[in-house]
């Protein structure tokens, strides 16, 4: 059962983003592993985190979308592939837990919210993920898809139309920034062709050492896919290393 304090936070996200689906499935999928381990630790309260709910909602944001591109696109399996997996990336869903101001609803553990997680990206797309869960086991597939397209149209006509460019530069400069007290530098290492059909290959460096390298048509289309290369390098590096511990 909610507290008076988190039905009020509840029915407001919901009125503010116009999801009809039951408030305490809403609530689960804005409380975050931390928050609910943090309550169990403290002998308060046993709840169930959002991780089940974003596991569903990430395979009804798939069907969703491979519906919407099926019925609404004449793409080939492979370009409908790509844009799917373009607009469920964790970047564009992050862009939309933002708008929906997902960062100011999600109930969060003391020393996560502190840390800055109510901006993290991972956790503001797992947490759309978990929403759009709720939504789904409340109103069922056609109302998800409905949700999906309202939230994600722009992101898809981007796609499809060649120009979705996700700013990975900026979260590579943020997390750099924030480990290394470092930032990226560019560098181009191969430029060839006629100027109708040109062809850049570019290389993403810190302190001195390449972290990252990416192709594209244009400079800037090389540079973020570089440094989408360096966030996954760094990020598993990190993780390796974890694991390791």
């Amino acid at each position: 059962m909610l507290s008076l304090e988190e039905e009020k936070l509840v029915n407001e996200f919901c009125i503010l983003n116009e999801i009809e689906a039951d408030r305490e499935l809403v609530f689960r999928a804005l409380c975050h592993s931390s928050f609910t381990n943090e309550l169990a630790q403290n002998g308060e309260r046993l709840l169930e985190s959002n991780e089940r709910m974003e596991f569903l909602g990430d395979a009804v944001l798939e069907l969703s979308l491979a519906r919407t591109l099926f019925s609404n696109y004449s793409l080939s399996e492979g370009d409908m592939s790509k844009v799917r997996a373009m607009v469920g990336s964790e970047k564009v869903l992050s862009y939309v837990a933002r708008s929906m101001r997902i960062g100011d609803y999600i109930f969060l553990g003391k020393g996560e919210r502190q840390s800055g997680g109510s901006e993290r990206d991972s956790i503001l797309a797992d947490a759309f993920e978990a929403v759009l869960a709720a939504i789904f086991l409340t109103g069922g597939l056609d109302i998800s898809v409905e949700f999906v397209r309202s939230k994600l149209s722009k992101y898809i006509e981007k796609a499809v139309g060649g120009d979705l460019i996700l700013d990975y530069k900026t979260s590579l400069q943020e997390l750099t920034q924030a480990r290394f007290s470092s930032r990226p530098v560019y560098e181009t290492i191969l430029d060839e062709g006629p100027p109708q059909d040109k062809w850049f290959k570019v290389g993403v460096f810190l302190e001195g050492r390449i972290v990252g390298e990416g192709e594209g048509r244009t400079k800037k289309a090389a540079e973020q896919l570089a440094a989408k290369r360096a966030l996954e390098a760094l990020n598993e590096s990190v993780n390796s290393a974890g694991a390791e511990q």
